[in-house]
Parts: C-alpha cells; structure tokens; sequence
C-alpha cells in the first residue's frame, strides 16, 4: 500500500523506499544513490523514520531508465546505468534541437530584444528589470584592479578574471550569506567589478552605461559604432548560459558545497580555459585569419585535416542542425559593412568542411567573426564567454543553494586491484 495516497490534504502522492525500489527494479540502496545523484529527492517519512519519495519523479526515472535500457546506478555512467550521465533538475534553461530557451521564452529573442543586464536578471529571478544596469563600487574595483596589475604580462584575460573574482571575493566580508538577496546583490557587483578590472585597451573606454559598452574598451582599441555595441550585447545575452556545460557542473558542485557566491564562479573560470570550452572560440578566430590571409578556406582546412585536428567553430553536440546562437549573431553581423570579409570567410570555411563532413557553424565561429572584424585578439571570444557566462553561472548557483547540500556526489566505480593487498 502506498504511504501517502493523494488526498486533501496530501496533494501528492509518496512512496515508500521498498515501493521505489520496486517500480525501479532496483536494490532500497540504489535508491538512495540516485537521491544523492540528484535523481531523485527525498523527505523524511512522518515519524522520523525512513524516506518517502515522489511518485510521478519515481515513475519519470524508471520512464528513463527503461528508454536508456538499464536501471542499476552503479554502472559506468557518472549517474549510474551503462553509459548514463548525471541529470540535474533545472527551470534555467531547455535546449530542444535547433532552439533553446530561458526560462520558457526562446533566448534568441530575449537577447535580441533586451539587453545582456536584463537578460542576466531573467535567468536569477524570472522576472525583468527593464534599464537594469550593473555598478560596482569604486572599493571593490580598486581591489580587483590591483591584483590583476600584479599578474605578469603574458597571462590570459580568464587569468585576469580569476584573480579579480578572487579579490573582490576577498574584499566582500558577507560573501557568506547565501541568502537569494545577497547573492544577487553579489552578482550585480561581481560582474562590473571583472569587466572593470580587465586592463583597457582605448585610453576612451567607457566606464558607465551598459556593460557591452564598458567591455568594448578592453577588447578592441577600435571605437565602436552602435551596430557593433549591439552585437556585442547580444552575444553576451545569447551565452548567458546553456544548461549543464561543463563550466555550469563545476559551478553547481561547488554551490552543492555551500561555496560563497564568487568561489562558484571562479570554479565555473577555472573550466572555460580549456580548448573544448571557453577558449574554443579562439582556435575559431585563429582559424579565419588563416583563411583571410590564403583568401581561400581550401588548403587552410586541408591542412587541418591532414593534422588530424577538429575544425574549429563547427559542429555542436546538442544541435543536429544549426547553433541558434550563430545563427543570430550572423544576421546582425550581416549589418556590419567592416564584417564583410570575415563573414565571408566563415561562409567559405562552412561550405569547404562540408564536402568532408557535413557541419553547421556554432558560436565560436560567429564569435570569431566578431572579434576577427572588430580588431580584437583572438583571447576576445573567450573574455566575452566568461563575462556573458557568468550570469548563467550565478543562477545555477542560486538553483543549487535550494537543493540538498553535497547531493552533487557521484559515487566512483573502483577499478583498481581488489584488496587487501600486501604494504609496499
């Protein structure tokens, strides 16, 4: 028999741990691994004494688990099962083939219509703050500034904004208050704070008005017209997050820890620099260059190939057709007279990589054409992913500080000599 049938006053309907192993066709224990896997949540049954678990989430993960075809958490998979991977519960965001939403509503369009601050107060709250604008204050700004001064002259822009979220972390006494309101608080500075303390490259910049603006001047030395301002904004808006990226895993599992606000996010800083990631957009930029300077995308993949190397800025694991988010930041950079060549570029380097294996440009490589046309280094791509993601980042975080402490710990699967072994 059920433990709690719905009723009037149990909207829900609760089973025992015995009936969940049941409809799983699992072991009571395997149970709990999925609660700690974050597969499942628990209560505590009336009385103190067992777990109780949701129905329809139990009957949703057997769902799964027949579909992926094997049930045992202690599999390979990091969330059990041949081959599974973790599953995390989120309102952030939903990609779903060529599209991809925040918080319901397609993110192509938000962007396009709002701007990366409004865009950001979205994703933590749901709701928009229309003219939302991010100040930080000159104290934290001065902290930030200094440390990063004090890294050498060759370290990267993602270098610079680990050092910087370190430093505001530091000058931020409450940053332990974990509370929804102070953690916003915290993001509304902490994001100023890294644009501010990245080194200008216009001796012009601007420091007030929106944040593309501000971030312009440490990207190009070029001054920017407002189609370009724009374009900038709304690729920051477009990578304000995309689910469980590796860089937002990172940033939930220290948040699973009770990290402070900025240690999420630098944990999210510490990911992005890797080649599969953050800095992709980089390899993307290098790329077209290649391909302007041969004014042919032909021998430039070629040689790619015959390397053995991936294409840079093709392809992308969770759209079959094209990125959405390429795709958008291509329609405004069809606005630009200065990036005209670059575009085309692009253009010549999908059509090319397509008579050997048919992939559709992503985001790096429309980044690429951005920073490419713009006079920015081929580091810009990865300052504008960190910056923009940044605010996904936050909202994982404020998600997971809801959640059951420590639950984002997959068990390992030992492979090693079966013990007792004799001591070295």
């Amino acid at each position: 028999m059920r433990d709690q049938e719905p009723g009037p006053g149990h909207p829900e309907r609760r089973l025992s741990t015995k009936e969940a192993a049941e409809l799983l066709g699992v072991k009571p224990e395997t149970v709990y691994a999925y609660v700690s896997r974050g597969q499942l949540s628990s209560r505590r049954a009336p009385g103190g004494r067992g777990s109780t678990f949701d129905a329809k989430e139990v009957e949703a993960l057997a769902r799964r688990n027949r579909r992926d075809g094997g049930a045992g958490a202690g599999g390979s998979g990091a969330a059990g099962g041949p081959g599974r991977e973790l599953a995390v519960r989120t309102r952030i965001t939903l990609i779903d083939k060529d599209r991809y939403y925040f918080r319901g509503v397609d993110a192509t369009e938000l962007a396009a219509r709002h701007s990366y601050e409004e865009v950001a107060e979205w994703l933590w709250t749901g709701r928009l703050r229309p003219g939302a604008t991010f100040t930080a204050p000159e104290s934290a700004v001065a902290v930030a500034r200094s440390a990063v001064g004090a890294l050498p002259g060759h370290s990267t822009p993602t270098d610079r904004l680990r050092v910087a979220a370190i430093a505001a972390a530091a000058a931020d006494p409450l940053r332990f208050d974990l509370s929804e309101e102070a953690v916003l608080g915290t993001a509304r500075v902490l994001i100023p704070t890294l644009v501010a303390a990245l080194p200008p490259v216009r001796l012009t910049h601007r420091d007030e008005g929106p944040l593309a603006h501000r971030l312009w001047g440490r990207l190009s030395g070029r001054p920017a017209d407002e189609a370009s301002l724009r374009v900038l904004d709304t690729a920051l808006g477009l990578l304000g997050d995309h689910d469980l990226a590796a860089s937002t895993l990172a940033v939930r599992v220290a948040a699973s820890a009770r990290a402070h606000a900025y240690a999420a996010v630098s944990a999210g800083l510490g990911v992005i620099e890797g080649p599969l990631h953050g800095a992709a957009s980089g390899l993307a930029h290098r790329l077209l260059l290649d391909v302007l300077d041969h004014g042919d995308a032909a021998p430039v993949i070629a040689e790619e190939l015959r390397a053995g190397r991936r294409v840079p800025g093709l392809g992308h694991r969770l759209y079959p057709g094209e990125d959405p988010r390429a795709r958008a930041l291509f329609a405004l950079l069809d606005d630009l007279p200065h990036a005209a060549p670059a575009l085309a570029a692009a253009r010549d380097i999908e059509a090319t990589a397509a008579r050997h294996h048919p992939l559709h440009a992503n985001v790096d490589l429309a980044l690429a054409v951005l920073t490419a046309s713009s006079g920015m280094p081929a580091t810009a791509g990865e300052t504008i992913f960190a910056v923009a993601r940044t605010a996904g980042w936050i909202a994982h975080a404020l998600e997971e500080y809801g959640e059951r402490p420590l639950r984002m710990r997959p068990s390992g699967q030992y492979v090693g000599p079966r013990p007792p072994r004799p001591l070295p």
